[in-house]
């Protein structure tokens, strides 16, 4: 499967999503598709595409087989084929609807922000799932998510989808080895005013009971 464009994965995302969160609109016409993309909640980045601009991406993913239009109606709807089309699991499709709509994520990220769509059981569950997505072999098509280098400050690697293509890491970036030497020297300083602040409680409180016996007050 080629790259897709990033409004084709936006299309594609949002008939997964509205398919979990509002079933009985779904599947979605060409009017409701497109309110989905340029929704400005749940949504990084924020855009705004024209109707034919989403009759385009539709056009598109209906050629490789990842959407198609349903029939039985006087207006034109569509579902999405993700699952089947890529043989992955309603759980795989929740956590790249999730980073197609909401860009990178932590795993605790996803588990929350994909809760409507697929609850997990916690976290390593998401992992486990992005694990295999990562690992998917080069004859099913080849990986669909990676994961990113530790962001400068961030405590978790994010994750990213590979639908539109390779991510380009080198544009990001990335947390340095001074880093957590930085950290630890912090905490370092944390601990040593955390051990004085003990030792002058310590002191303030051997000279109110001294003040009290001389006062002859019972505390």
């Amino acid at each position: 499967m080629r790259p897709l464009s990033m409004l084709e994965a936006r299309v594609l995302g949002v008939l997964v999503e509205k398919s979990l969160t509002v079933p009985d609109s779904y599947p979605l016409s060409l009017n409701s598709l497109t309110l989905g993309c340029n929704q400005k909640t749940a949504r990084d980045p924020v855009i705004a595409a024209s109707e034919g601009d989403v009759q385009v991406a539709v056009d598109a993913l209906k050629a490789l087989s990842l959407a198609f239009e349903s029939s039985g109606s006087r207006v034109a709807r569509y579902e999405h084929n993700l699952g089947r089309a890529l043989g992955i699991p309603s759980q795989s499709v929740a956590l790249l609807a999730t980073l197609v709509l909401r860009g990178p994520q932590t795993p605790a990220e996803l588990r929350t922000a994909a809760e409507r769509l697929h609850r997990f059981a916690d976290v390593s569950a998401v992992e486990g799932f992005l694990d295999e997505l990562a690992a998917r072999p080069a004859e099913k098509g080849g990986a669909l998510v990676v994961k990113l280098p530790r962001a400068p400050g961030a405590r978790e690697q994010r994750w990213a989808h590979l639908l539109c293509g390779p991510v380009d890491l080198t544009a990001l970036p990335v947390a340095s080895d001074d880093e957590s030497i930085v950290a630890m020297s912090e905490l370092a300083a944390l601990k040593a005013r955390l051990a004085a602040a003990e030792n002058e409680v310590g002191r303030l409180g051997a000279l109110v009971e001294r003040l009290c016996r001389e006062l002859d007050i019972r505390p």
